[in-house]
């Protein structure tokens, strides 16, 4: 998939477009086929250096809030399905093709 990481602490220019696994949602996770993600100020924050991501976050993938379509299902989840169209915050991932939430 592709995912757009933080090269390292600093302007827009950091940021680029790189090729990764796409992720696998845990029991309790969905799979999210992103369609939209927001930027907001702790996205720009992590970019400049000075807001750490949650220790099991992607380190270098931005994006904490996202839209899109359930492509997978965790084997614990219940209450969503494939197909079905949602908005979550997660803790980092969203600025790529697919992002897990819980």
């Amino acid at each position: 998939m592709k995912a757009i990481v933080i090269t390292e602490a600093g302007q827009p220019e950091v940021l680029q477009m790189v090729e990764r696994p796409k992720p696998v949602p845990s029991a309790t996770e969905v799979l999210i086929k992103v369609e939209a993600a927001g930027v907001n100020r702790p996205d720009v924050a992590q970019r400049k250096g000075v807001y750490p991501p949650p220790a099991d976050a992607p380190q270098d993938i931005p994006g904490l809030e996202v839209a899109g379509t359930i492509e997978l299902v965790g084997d614990s989840v219940t209450r969503w399905k494939v197909g079905d169209q949602v908005c979550a915050l997660v803790k980092g991932g969203g600025y790529a093709e697919y992002c897990t939430a819980p």
